[in-house]
């Protein structure tokens, strides 16, 4: 069933930049640090990738890049490429393409999953270790309700109306 929200484009542009904030942010500081008897150790997302391919596991390190980095980018890029045209009155080229790259990727951004795997792991280890979670950490929190808003604020068929606006336009 269609449902109409008002002001889609708009709405959902001001998320994707401050999704896009959240991400840079979640990746760029620490997501948390281990303290054990003095001797303490914070790590970025991108470095625990490169940390478990070094340790024999590159399946779980390509498949941590892929749903929690790579895509994740790649759905915010492909969002900002099509909303910031649109919120300005233009079609931005390829709008049909992004629009099914964006339905075929959008299985894999799986943020809300690696928060839960992060937040199980350190019930987990509490007990062990002192944990001091890390500014991304909250990024990556925030930028999951971020992408769920995102996800129920995008109107897909406000971007196809324009897309079948301009092709009437140019063939009349």
């Amino acid at each position: 069933m269609y449902r109409h929200i008002p002001d889609s484009i708009r709405r959902s542009l001001a998320l994707t930049l401050a999704a896009l904030v959240l991400y840079l942010i979640a990746n760029r500081f620490p997501i948390l640090g281990i303290n054990l008897q003095g001797n303490g150790n914070a790590v970025t997302l991108l470095q625990a990738v490169h940390d478990l391919w070094k340790q024999d596991m590159p399946l779980v390190s390509s498949l941590t890049f892929i749903t929690a980095i790579f895509v994740p980018a790649l759905e915010l890029c492909l969002m900002l490429y099509l909303l910031l045209p649109l919120y300005r009155g233009h079609l931005p080229p390829g709008t049909s393409q992004v629009m099914r790259l964006l339905q075929t990727i959008k299985p894999w951004g799986m943020v809300e999953v690696f928060m839960l795997g992060i937040l199980v792991s350190l019930v987990k280890l509490v007990q062990d270790f002192k944990i001091i979670p890390g500014v991304a950490l909250w990024s990556f929190g925030g930028l999951t309700l971020l992408m769920a808003a995102l996800a129920s604020s995008f109107n897909p068929r406000d971007v196809w109306t324009h897309l079948d606006l301009k092709q009437r336009r140019e063939g009349l």
